[in-house]
This record gives C-alpha cells, sequence and structure tokens, in this order.
C-alpha cells in the first residue's frame, strides 16, 4: 500500500480528540450521564483517548466500553468462517444512557448500523450519539455523526487508514 499522503499526525489527533472530547461534554451539558462504546477495532483506541480527555475537563472517569458488532453486520453470511468474534466488554447499564459510539473512520455507515444494533440488544439508550476520528464520506445508510475530527473527501478506491500506538506503534491518519 503505497501511502500518498498524512491526513493527521500524532499532534492532530490528539487536537481533534480534545476538541471532540470538549464538543460531548457540552452537548451532553456535562458527563453525569454519558457512557462510551468503542467500537471494536478501531474505534477502541478513539474511545479510549476520549475518556481521558473528559477526565482532563470534567475530572470525572467516564464509563468506556468494547462493542463487538461481528454478528449484527450484514455481510456476515458472505464473510461466513472468517468472522472472529472477541465480544463487547461492557460492565455498566445502557439504560436511559447517552451512549457516544465512537470509531476511526465513517464510511459507509454500514458498521455503526451494526453498532446501533448490538447497542439496541444490549439495552435502551436515551440517546446514541457518534463520535469520528475520520468522515470520508460515501454513505450508502442515513447515518451521520455528532462529533467529527475531520472531514475528509475521498475516491472509493482510495484507504483511509487510522494508526494508534496501541496497535501499531505508531499514531497518524494515512491516505493510500
Amino acid at each position: 500500500m503505497e501511502i500518498k499522503t498524512v491526513l493527521l499526525d500524532s499532534i492532530a489527533i490528539d487536537r481533534a480528540l480534545r476538541r471532540i472530547a470538549h464538543e460531548i461534554t457540552e452537548k451532553n451539558r456535562g458527563v453525569s450521564n454519558v457512557v462510551l462504546l468503542g467500537i471494536a477495532r478501531g474505534g477502541t483506541p478513539v474511545c479510549e483517548r476520549l475518556a481521558e480527555n473528559i477526565k482532563k475537563i470534567e475530572n470525572v472517569d467516564v464509563p468506556v466500553g468494547k462493542l463487538d458488532i461481528t454478528m449484527y453486520r450484514d455481510d456476515l453470511k458472505s464473510i461466513g468462517k472468517e468472522a472472529k468474534v472477541n465480544g463487547s466488554e461492557i460492565n455498566f447499564s445502557l439504560e436511559g444512557k447517552d451512549v457516544v459510539l465512537c470509531d476511526d473512520v465513517l464510511f459507509t455507515g454500514r458498521t455503526v448500523r451494526a453498532g446501533i444494533e448490538a447497542v439496541f440488544k444490549l439495552g435502551r439508550p436515551k440517546t446514541i450519539q457518534l463520535a469520528v476520528l475520520i468522515d470520508r464520506g460515501h454513505r450508502e445508510l442515513p447515518v451521520r455523526a455528532d462529533y467529527v475530527g475531520k472531514n475528509v473527501p475521498t475516491s472509493h478506491d482510495e484507504v483511509v487508514s487510522v494508526k494508534f500506538s496501541e496497535t501499531d506503534g505508531n499514531r497518524a491518519v494515512i491516505l493510500a
């Protein structure tokens, strides 16, 4: 995969996630009812960083969970045996909560649809909001993010790759 450009370096990622954390706090008038769910795999580091930033802003530990959407994917039949279920890690109730689904890249909207379905299997939240680091367009479903780090117009054949130090050794968003 040939890198065309670096869309966000580590400093820009940190800046975007700080801004989103402020926006979440502002929109929800604090975070007393907010929980964060990272859509596994790419949304988990986004979720954790947002929680760290909210802690710095509000001095509150927001509940954080990992949401496995594998069983809710609309292409499950086509990927069949390759589907790997890791399970969600959520040790709190979603009932009546303001759930912020977190992901790294918003593209067609199908991952978010699966995430929403998975959330409703776990409880009935007050609201579901969406926070993404990158929105690259090309929606196939009527999905819009509430919080966006950066909008990046792309072509269908381009790849947006988000790298985090936890999983990839460095932090950057690249376009290939």
